[in-house]
């Protein structure tokens, strides 16, 4: 599916995906990547909200999506809405609160669709930071500790 607006942060670009009335995708992408300016006026007010929480993460993203996934992957993804900006919990902590495993936590987290919206990069390893979608690369875990230095400030 192609992107309605491509936008930079500091550690990449966000490749937006919406429809007409709800916020359906974000992916990192490269620094290389082109922008692309918002086609419609929910991507702008999605990357206007994007822009905000980049800029100060004491902003509140407050966006209408749509998740299209598994009935435990949409436990996961809820509960992680609860997660305070400024903190963390384990994958075995998000777990034992839903009544899961921890490595079903980490698949769920791992198929998140709007990343920084629902925040996977607040769930980490009970010894060290865990992956970042799918990944535990440097490129990943340096989106995931930036997001959290950033929300630490």
């Amino acid at each position: 599916m192609k992107f309605q607006a491509i936008i930079s942060a500091p550690f990449g670009k966000l490749g937006i995906r919406c429809s007409d009335t709800d916020l359906l995708g974000i992916e990192f992408l490269p620094q290389k990547t082109k922008n692309q300016p918002p086609v419609s006026d929910m991507a702008k007010a999605i990357c206007a909200d994007l822009e905000a929480y980049l800029a100060d993460a004491k902003h509140e993203i407050d966006l209408p999506f749509e998740l299209d996934g598994t009935h435990h992957q949409c436990n996961v993804w809820q509960a992680m809405l609860n997660i305070p900006c400024g903190q963390t919990l384990t994958y075995g902590e998000l777990a034992k609160q839903i009544g899961s495993s921890a490595q079903a936590v980490g698949q769920a987290c791992g198929n998140n669709p709007i990343p920084i919206v629902i925040p996977c990069h607040r769930v980490v390893g009970k010894a060290g930071l865990g992956g970042f979608m799918h990944r535990a690369d440097d490129d990943a875990l340096a989106i995931k500790r930036w997001l959290l230095a950033h929300e630490r400030r």
